[in-house]
């Protein structure tokens, strides 16, 4: 297959043989596909409306919940977990910014958008970290939406309880059946591509919000409309400041991940108003909305009967009638269905497809990462607490200095300007060639940076601090990528005409 050439005087349009020009770059069929090239303008139709039920889905899911209904079990009151996710939500809110505006400038999906500060080969690594640790969630947290869909299924029918008593691989018949049946919903949902999975999460947005709503003013019925906002004295002065830092951090860093690849979403927005209204109704509001439910559903069941829930799976458990039990676990089942979309299969469908241009295209990376989820076995993952947090642990404390390197390179090494065709070339005369390929200064930036961060997270000694590891693997890598690129002058060699992203064409 012979190189496609490209014009840099087409900085948005999908790159085509059409587009030849004086000048024009060659595209490395091993680096380009149509699923891989920046996104046409015409093709950007996720409005605000689309983002902000991106988030809902996201910010209103159970892990989330339990997340935050331990920080009440921890003794932190209900004020003091507000505070926390404030300054948590307002912390992600720049940060996700940050990565979507360099998404919707270029249009380009996360592995690409690394050739940028590793090279075009360099790339592969970060891409792969981040593919890995989604297609591990996406398999654990398709079991857990397949749990939910076991009870469903018991109560309506309790005959099939039955063919839950055996054990093939670790899981039963009827466990087979409903693992399948949810991992069957996503891809036949992925097969159509972003634009359904864009409707989907639209979809799915307010149903999640209501019945939270919904489950809230149930509880705070219970109760005698009165909760318990905390379940002990809590704490008070330095010691309060530090676990609401604590956990705002530890909230950030759940978010370590859509930080990185925000790109794969945003390149299908118009604008960046867009992308900080959506942004904001999404993310500061909606994670707002989402602590004071949190904290009404635990000081609830806590003012009912002194119990403290781990999940909003053991309230919805005690719902008195069918039908409002068979509502609640169907609108559990959308939005884990969506999250894991949007967080576990978008991802490592584009990283794939990066991975082999010429043999995989977005639906077919995205079964494939999806039959990965399967094979790995995952229940067996999310019952060994060591696999979770030295294997899934150890990669995420990798995502902080790649999102410091990723950032830091585009907006003060390169002030945001991307020649987009030599993201595609192997030309060595390109710009993202470097040396083979591989960028060493982002590479020598990464390595401290990484180790530092996976030392804070992971060994008990520094368990004080594991919670900040994030910002500091991030902070680090940032300083140290630009501390070595200013003292190299590494800017980008490319002006005038041969800009293809730049101010001037929004």
């Amino acid at each position: 297959m012979a190189p496609t050439p490209l014009s840099a005087a087409t900085p948005l349009d999908a790159p085509s043989a059409d587009s030849v020009a004086p000048g024009a770059v060659a595209l490395s069929p091993r680096l380009y596909s149509a699923d891989l090239a920046p996104t046409r303008a015409a093709n950007r139709t996720w409005g605000r409306y689309s983002l902000f039920a991106l988030w809902t889905n996201d910010v209103h899911n159970i892990a989330n919940y339990s997340f935050a209904i331990g920080l009440f079990a921890l003794g932190m009151s209900g004020a003091q977990i507000l505070a926390a996710f404030a300054l948590g939500a307002l912390v992600i809110y720049g940060l996700m910014n940050l990565s979507g505006y360099m998404g919707q400038k270029t249009g380009l999906p996360y592995p690409v958008m690394c050739r940028i500060s590793f090279g075009i080969h360099g790339a592969q690594v970060p891409a792969l970290i981040r593919a890995v640790i989604a297609i591990a969630w996406f398999g654990i947290q398709t079991y857990l939406a397949s749990v939910v869909l076991r009870v469903l299924l018991a109560a309506v029918a309790p005959g099939l309880r039955e063919l839950d008593q055996d054990s093939i691989l670790g899981l039963s018949t009827l466990g087979w059946i409903t693992f399948l049946g949810i991992w069957s919903v996503q891809l036949v949902i992925f097969a159509y591509g972003m634009e359904m999975v864009r409707r989907y999460e639209s979809f799915a947005g307010p149903v999640i919000l209501v019945t939270f709503a919904a489950l809230a003013f149930w509880m705070y019925q219970r109760s005698g409309f009165s909760i318990t906002w905390s379940t002990g004295e809590g704490y008070s002065g330095s010691t309060m400041w530090l676990k609401v830092l604590g956990a705002a951090a530890l909230w950030v860093s759940l978010y370590g991940t859509m930080i990185l690849n925000f790109c794969d979403f945003t390149r299908n927005c118009p604008d960046r108003r867009t992308i900080s209204v959506g942004n904001f109704w999404g993310l500061p509001v909606n994670m707002l909305g989402f602590a004071f439910i949190a904290v009404v559903l635990a000081g609830a069941q806590f003012s009912i009967d002194g119990k403290l829930v781990q999940s909003p799976t053991e309230i919805v458990a005690s719902i008195p009638n069918t039908a409002g039990l068979v509502l609640a676990c169907l609108a559990f089942l959308i939005v884990t269905v969506a999250v894991n979309i949007m967080a576990n299969f978008v991802a490592p469908a584009y990283v794939l497809t990066n991975l082999a241009p010429k043999l995989l295209n977005f639906r077919r990376a995205g079964l494939l990462s999806a039959t990965i989820a399967v094979l790995i076995l995952p229940w067996h993952l999310y019952n060994s607490p060591a696999v979770i947090l030295y294997f899934l642990g150890g990669l995420g404390a990798l995502l902080g200095p790649l999102y410091g390197i990723i950032v830091t390179d585009y907006y003060l090494v390169r002030r945001g300007r991307v020649n987009l065709p030599e993201l595609y070339s192997e030309s060595r005369d390109a710009a993202y060639h470097y040396r083979r390929g591989v960028n060493l200064r982002a590479v020598a930036a990464f390595i401290p940076s990484a180790l530092i961060a996976i030392v804070l997270a992971l060994l008990p000694a520094f368990e004080s601090l594991s919670q900040f590891s994030w910002f500091f693997g991030a902070g680090l890598g940032a300083l140290i990528h630009y501390a070595i690129a200013e003292r190299h002058a590494e800017h980008p060699d490319v002006s005038g005409e041969e800009i293809a992203v730049d101010s001037a064409h929004h």
